[in-house]
């Protein structure tokens, strides 16, 4: 299994931990940063992990202070389905429901073993299709409307 992995500032210690727990498990990791607690912006590592996410076709991990901006910067990158979540449930239900490619943690809002159990429901849940395929269909249309509007 391949994993992209990236985080500001504030994510970079819960990254770490993130790291080794997947190098323990022998997932390859591929880290877009940051490198460093200097402040960075986002968005600019949002941008690396999607892109990468959808160059390699494997889920992504976005960690900053909340997972709120990060996701949402993601979600700007067409092919994008980002989710951020506080729960394993969450991550379970952003994979089986919705089909999302990347999990965005809170580093100040969870603890390590809560964002740990939150990336292994994430990474080994998959999509159910089904019923909710036609909806993540749609999503894919409306990506497609708005790229046409630009």
């Amino acid at each position: 299994m391949q994993v992209v992995i990236g985080s500001d500032h504030a994510g970079i210690e819960l990254k770490a931990d993130l790291v080794d727990m997947l190098a323990a498990r022998q997932v390859e990791v591929h880290d877009c940063g940051t490198f460093s607690s200097q402040a960075v912006d986002y968005p600019d590592i949002a941008e690396l992990v999607a892109e990468k996410v959808l160059d390699l076709n494997c889920p992504g991990i976005l960690i900053c202070g909340t997972g709120i901006g990060i996701a949402i910067a993601a979600n700007k990158i067409p092919g994008i389905r980002a989710a951020a979540c506080l729960t394993p449930e969450m991550a379970r239900l952003a994979r089986e429901h919705n089909d999302a490619n990347i999990v965005s943690i809170g580093a100040r809002l969870l603890e390590k073993e809560t964002a740990r159990e939150i990336v292994n429901t994430f990474l080994y849940t998959s999509f159910q299709a089904g019923r909710h395929q036609a909806r993540v269909e749609k999503l894919k249309t409306l990506e497609r409307k708005c790229r046409e509007r630009s």
